[in-house]
């Protein structure tokens, strides 16, 4: 990632990790953020949790529900309900996405088919660093509220989230066991 506008460092035992950030805003409340973290788990382990589109709400927070809808071959459609605590209100909000698989690539590029977003599209990507063992992980979002959305005012929340989510989903790798 280029031009990192701030890293923030997770430790827990031996289990040390990164997480750089980046986040550029455009107009009409359009944010697109990126995060990476850099971790040992294997593409395989890291590509099953992704996929595990039916239990995703297990492990990621925040994400109330998360159902397949449809799929064919290696393009997925997916409903979920997301929820925050905002303010001391409760915010929820719903989408349907379009995600095409490209395990090949270690990539998951989804877009907004309908929801409660103007726009919510993006990409996880998977990428071996060179000469390691170890995997970048990485969440990229632009997303664009509705006219009742601050995004300007939640955008702090986004950034904290996108790193919950890579932390999750690292965590969850890690406990699986790849045959």
């Amino acid at each position: 990632m280029n031009n990192p506008q701030g890293s923030v460092n997770h430790s827990k035992g031996n289990d040390y990790r990164t997480i750089e950030q980046t986040m550029e805003k455009f107009s009409g409340g359009t944010r697109r953020l990126a995060a990476q973290l850099t971790t040992s788990a294997s593409l395989d382990s890291l590509w099953n949790v992704l996929t595990d589109y039916d239990r995703l709400n297990l492990y990621i927070p925040n994400l109330l529900s998360s159902k397949k809808i449809y799929q064919k071959d290696n393009n997925v459609h997916l409903k979920q309900v997301g929820a925050q605590d905002f303010l001391g209100m409760k915010f929820s909000a719903e989408v349907t996405i379009s995600l095409f698989e490209e395990k090949e690539l270690g990539l998951l590029k989804f877009n907004l088919i309908k929801g409660d977003f103007r726009k919510f599209e993006g990409s996880w990507k998977i990428q071996n660093i060179k000469n390691t063992s170890k995997n970048s992980l990485i969440y990229d979002l632009t997303v664009q509220g509705c006219q009742w959305m601050p995004i300007g005012m939640i955008e702090k929340r986004l950034k904290k989230d996108l790193s919950e989510n890579l932390i999750a989903v690292d965590r969850q790798a890690k406990s699986l066991k790849i045959l």
